[in-house]
C-alpha cells in the first residue's frame, strides 16, 4: 500500500493543483458562482478520483506486493503480478532476464568445471616427472642433490596447493566426516613434512593425548595441518628451534595449538592473514609465502564446522589454534 501511494503521489498533487485552479479562474473572471456548486464539483471529482484509485489498486495490487518483496522475484517460479498490461509486461521482462541469467550461470559453471578438470589432470601429469626426479635423487648424495630435493619438495607442495584450491569450491562433493585420532593425524602430518623439519634443523614436539578423537575429514585435516606446519617451519629462522603441537579439552571441544618460535606477525597484519593472496610485510621477506595457505585453512575449517584462530608477537613466534566441536575422549 505504501508503494502504491508513492506511485500515485504525482497524480494527487496534480489533482490538488487542479482543485485550486478552478476556483481561482472563477475569481479572476469575476463570475459569481455559489460556493455550494464549487464544493459539489470538488466532492464529485474527489469521488471519481477515489474510485479510479481503488480500481487502479485492485488492478495492480499483485504488482505492488511483489515489488515490496524483492525476494519473491528471485525465486525459481516468480509470483504472479496480475493480468493488467503493465504487470504482464514486467513479468515477461523478469522471465527474460532470468533466462539470460541462468544461461550465463550455466556457461560459467561449465567453464569452471573444464578449468578444474584441466588443473587436476595437469597436476597429476606433473607428479610423474617429480616421481622420476625423486627416484634419480636416491642415487645421489652430494650437496647439489639436497638442493634439488628441497626444490622438489617445494614443487610438490605447490602442486598440492593448486589441486586443493581447485577443489575448495566443490568441497561438499569431496569430504567425509568421521572420528579421527588427533595424535595419529598430527604424527602423520609431521612425518609427511619430516624432510622439511630435518633440512631446517627444527624439532617437532608433539604433546597430544593418544585418546583425543575429533570429528573431521582425514584428507582435509592432513592438508590443514601440513599448511600450518609448513608455515611454522618456513617462518622460523635459525636452527635448533622447536614447533610445539599440543592439545587440551575445553568443555566439549578439543583445542589443538601449533606454536612456533619464528619471526611472528605484525599487529596490523593479524586481521588480514586469512585473506587470499595476502602475504604481509613479514611474508614478503620470505619467498616461500603465497598468501593462500591460511586462507584455505580458514575455508576448510568453516566448511567442516571447525574454528581457526591465530596469535602472534613479532620476534617471539606464532600460535595457530584449531577448535574441534563435539569431539570425543576415548
Amino acid at each position: 500500500m505504501k508503494l502504491f501511494w508513492k506511485d500515485q503521489l504525482p497524480l494527487l498533487l496534480f489533482y490538488l493543483l487542479q482543485m485550486l485552479l478552478v476556483p481561482s479562474l472563477y475569481w479572476l473572471t469575476g463570475e459569481d458562482r455559489p460556493l455550494s456548486i464549487m464544493l459539489y464539483g470538488i466532492v464529485l471529482s474527489t469521488v471519481v478520483l477515489l474510485l479510479y484509485l481503488g480500481y487502479r489498486y485492485i488492478q495492480y495490487r499483485k504488482l505492488y506486493t511483489a515489488l515490496c518483496d524483492p525476494v519473491s522475484l528471485t525465486q525459481e517460479q516468480p509470483v504472479s503480478m496480475g493480468e493488467a498490461p503493465l504487470p504482464e509486461a514486467i513479468h515477461e521482462l523478469m522471465q527474460l532476464i532470468d533466462r539470460q541469467y541462468q544461461e550465463q550461470v550455466n556457461t560459467h559453471v561449465r567453464r569452471m568445471d573444464q578449468h578444474i578438470v584441466f588443473m587436476n589432470r595437469w597436476v597429476h601429469q606433473m607428479k610423474t616427472p617429480l616421481s622420476v626426479i625423486q627416484l634419480t635423487l636416491q642415487d645421489l648424495e652430494d650437496e647439489a642433490a639436497a638442493s634439488i630435493q628441497e626444490e622438489l619438495d617445494r614443487l610438490r607442495r605447490g602442486l598440492e596447493m593448486v589441486i586443493y584450491t581447485s577443489r575448495i569450491d566443490r568441497f561438499e562433493e569431496d569430504f567425509q566426516v568421521e572420528p579421527l585420532l588427533l595424535h595419529k593425524a598430527v604424527s602423520e602430518a609431521v612425518a609427511e613434512n619430516r624432510r622439511l623439519f630435518i633440512r631446517r634443523n627444527i624439532r617437532a614436539d608433539i604433546q597430544v593425548g593418544a585418546n583425543f578423537a575429533v570429528y573431521s575429514d582425514a584428507k582435509w585435516l592432513m592438508f590443514m595441518l601440513s599448511q600450518i606446519l609448513t608455515n611454522a617451519v618456513n617462518y622460523t629462522p635459525g636452527t635448533g628451534k622447536c614447533v610445539t603441537i599440543s592439545a587440551q579439552r575445553r568443555g566439549s571441544d578439543i583445542i589443538l595449538n601449533i606454536t612456533d618460535q619464528g619471526i611472528g606477525i605484525s599487529p596490523e597484519d593479524l586481521k588480514r592473514v586469512f585473506n587470499p593472496y595476502f602475504t604481509g610485510e613479514r611474508g614478503r621477506q620470505y619467498h616461500e609465502s603465497t598468501g593462500m595457505g591460511l586462507y584455505l585453512v580458514r575455508e576448510v575449517c568453516r566448511r567442516l564446522g571447525h574454528k581457526v584462530e591465530l596469535q602472534s608477537k613479532l620476534g617471539e613466534g606464532t600460535t595457530v589454534r584449531l577448535s574441534f566441536s563435539n569431539s570425543n575422549h576415548l
